[in-house]
Formats: C-alpha cells, sequence, structure tokens
C-alpha cells in the first residue's frame, strides 16, 4: 500500500526510528515474502525487531509488548515521538492496550503439544479442550490448532483455565498514542497487491520458500506466500494457481485487517499519498 515509503519520510521528517510490529517480519530467513525494508532502506533509517529472530524461535505479542515497551523507554528519552508500523492486529493491540498475562509456554509443552497435534488430530484435542476449558471452548476458532493448541498448552502447563488469565483489561499508557490508518480505492488497493506479488516472485519468492521446506511446519510460515508455494512444491497446484492464490489470500488478508482496524474510533484514515495532511494532523499533538 505505499507504507514502507511513506513510514520512512514521517520518520525521516521526524528524525526517529521506525519500529517494526509486523510480526513475520521478525524472521530474519524471511525477507523477500514478508516485504522486510532493504538493507538500504535500513541504512537510511534504523529500523527495530526486522530480522531479529530465527525461524524456530517462539515468539509472542505478550513478549513483543515487553520488547517495545521496554524500547520506548529509551527512545522517549531523546525523542517526543516514536513510530510503530505494520499490520499484525495483535501486535499493535499488545502495544496500545496491553495483553493479558498469559504465561510463556516452556519447551517441553511446546513439543508435547504438538506432537499430540500429528498423532491425535486437531478433533480430538478440540474435544480435550472443551471438557477443560468450556468457556474458551465457546469463543476459540475451533478450526485454527493454533488457538487451540496454544490454550491447552496454558491448561496442563499451570493446571488453570486459559480463560482464568484473559481480563482483557485495557493498561494504561504514559503517552499519547495517535492512530493513522492507510486505505486505497479497492481497485487500486487489488492491483497493487497483485503486482507486489509478482514483484516478490521475480525478486526470488519461489527459492525463499524452497529453503524454509525443512522448517514448513513452524508457525511462522503458516502465512500467505508460503503456504501456497508448499502446496506447488507438493504438487498439489501448479506454479500459475499458486500465485494466483497468494494474491487471492493476499487479498482476504488485506480486507481482514481493514475490518479489524475500522473497528478502533480512535482511527484517523488517510489516502497514502496524503503525507501533508497527515503531518498536519500529528503536528497537533505538539
Amino acid at each position: 500500500m505505499g507504507k514502507t515509503n511513506l513510514c520512512m519520510d514521517i520518520a525521516g521528517q521526524l528524525g526517529i526510528p521506525i519500529i517494526n510490529s509486523d510480526s513475520r517480519q521478525l524472521f530474519r530467513q524471511l525477507p523477500i515474502g514478508t516485504a522486510q525494508p532493504t538493507k538500504e532502506q535500513r541504512a537510511r533509517v534504523r529500523h527495530y525487531f526486522v530480522g531479529t529472530l530465527d525461524i524456530g524461535d517462539y515468539y509472542s505479542a505478550s513478549m513483543y509488548e515487553q520488547d517495545v515497551m521496554s524500547l520506548l523507554q529509551q527512545l522517549f528519552a531523546n525523542s517526543d515521538y516514536a513510530l510503530l508500523s505494520g499490520g499484525s492486529m495483535m501486535y499493535i493491540d499488545a502495544v496500545c492496550n496491553g495483553i493479558d498475562d498469559i504465561p510463556t509456554v516452556d519447551d517441553e509443552t511446546r513439543s508435547l503439544m504438538k506432537r499430540r497435534l500429528a498423532e491425535e488430530g486437531l478433533e480430538a484435542l478440540v474435544e480435550e479442550l472443551k471438557r477443560l476449558d468450556p468457556e474458551h471452548y465457546e469463543l476459540v476458532d475451533r478450526q485454527n490448532p493454533r488457538r487451540v493448541v496454544h490454550a491447552l498448552e496454558i491448561c496442563h502447563m499451570t493446571g488453570k483455565t486459559y480463560t482464568s488469565f484473559r481480563t482483557s483489561q485495557k493498561k494504561q499508557r504514559p503517552f499519547i498514542i495517535i492512530k493513522i490508518g492507510l486505505n486505497r480505492e479497492r481497485e487500486e488497493l487489488y492491483q497493487r497487491i497483485n503486482q507486489r506479488v509478482d514483484q516478490m516472485m521475480e525478486e526470488g519468492l519461489l527459492e525463499e520458500a524452497r529453503t524454509m521446506l525443512p522448517y514448513r511446519e513452524a508457525n511462522a510460515l503458516n502465512t500467505v506466500g508460503y503456504k501456497e508455494l508448499f502446496n506447488y512444491f507438493d504438487g498439489v497446484w501448479d506454479l500459475s494457481e499458486a500465485v494466483e492464490r497468494i494474491k487471492g489470500n493476499t487479498r482476504r488478508y488485506a480486507r481482514k485487517q481493514l475490518t479489524w482496524f475500522k473497528r478502533d474510533t480512535q482511527m484517523r484514515w488517510f489516502h497514502p499519498d496524503d503525507q501533508e495532511l497527515m503531518m498536519n494532523y500529528i503536528s497537533q499533538y505538539e
């Protein structure tokens, strides 16, 4: 949508770095498929939380909240502004509103539940969640193995329900939050998405995905771009079909993002080309 260049310009005008809030850009092995800022862009403006994790590392929205809040203490010592940029809804919400203090799952429990999912299947684990935490069972997406497994991990590791850790209490932040959303006309947005996918393929997304085949079960790879190419490698689709699926699923995810963010009444929406209007809006908070 033109977000990267826009944020680079705004960060340059304010003399501040960019804090990435795209959960997939944290993984260093996925520069093409996650559209990470280039080395040249990072040389021009410092970026935090880009390429800082290995594909096998465990990371969560609650860990991200802690890391960003610690970083903000340092940044606000030298500047009145900090710029958080990205589209991972849970990560942005964690910084703006806080996230429930759900315990970090230990490696032993994670390995056990991963093995059980493979051996017993999702349906059996869903039934177990219904028994152990019927309240969360009613709320969780039962077709999403990651959500079901995570809830069971907490149940087994702590002996308490996952629900007991969810308070949904908004945390007070010691700074003003200015929320800016970017949007384009639907046809223009879809055209840019299709062009970006084609560009990623030209830059080597296919080869990048091929190197990730041994790690295909990693949560970081359960994302648009890699899932479709894994199906191509498995012979499910030909390459042209896989690319079209990437485009379609990216468009679907963009709609999901817009639906999520448009529920936020604090969000002020701009066209990505309206940089001057955005800067005027930001300057009102000086």
